[in-house]
């Protein structure tokens, strides 16, 4: 398969996902780019609220979340091009709220050690997510399931090698999106 061919992606719709530190706005944002999407970094779309508390170190509820999430799947059921959001994503009730609006989107789950995560989060300024909560990022965190369209790539690699990954897992998702849909199934 010819790289450049599978870049020509039409109304793709993408959630980079993962934990603090995980990279989530740097390869989403490089991703965006190279699918010559448009790209939202989810940290945008919190209300001052959610940004208050966590940034006092009280990790977010289910209640707090919820119209963060509505508003990331509205970006994406009015979005008529390719789009990319960075968001944690972290349950699966979430990534279904996400979904909720259009079923076409692809999760791309950044995934790491926590160790990793932690020098992540311990070396970057100027972020209102303090690195005391990983830990309940990384205990609330419920993984891509096998019903669930995604690939979980190692935060390890270098961004361009998580873009071109992501870019080859989102061609082959859309031609099995293309499949299903000339079978009808």
């Amino acid at each position: 398969m010819n790289f450049a061919d599978i870049t020509r992606v039409g109304r793709q719709h993408v959630v980079v996902m993962g934990v603090a530190g995980c990279g989530k706005s740097t390869v989403g944002a490089a991703l965006a780019e190279h699918l010559r999407a448009g790209f939202i970094d989810g940290d945008a779309l919190h209300p001052q609220s959610n940004i208050d508390k966590m940034a006092s170190g009280t990790p977010l509820n289910d209640d707090d979340r919820a119209p963060w999430l509505a508003e990331i799947g509205r970006n994406f059921s009015t979005s008529r091009t390719a789009l990319v959001i960075a968001c944690s994503a972290l349950k699966r009730r979430y990534r279904d709220s996400i979904r909720s609006g259009d079923l076409s989107v692809v999760f791309v789950h950044l995934h790491g050690s926590k160790d990793v995560l932690k020098q992540r989060t311990e070396g970057r300024a100027g972020h209102f997510m303090p690195p005391a909560l990983l830990d309940s990022q990384l205990t609330t965190l419920e993984p891509l399931q096998s019903d669930e369209v995604g690939i979980v790539l190692d935060v390890i690699h270098s961004v361009d090698v998580l873009v071109k990954d992501a870019v080859r897992h989102l061609a082959a998702a859309e031609k099995a999106l293309a499949v299903t849909l000339d079978t009808g199934g």
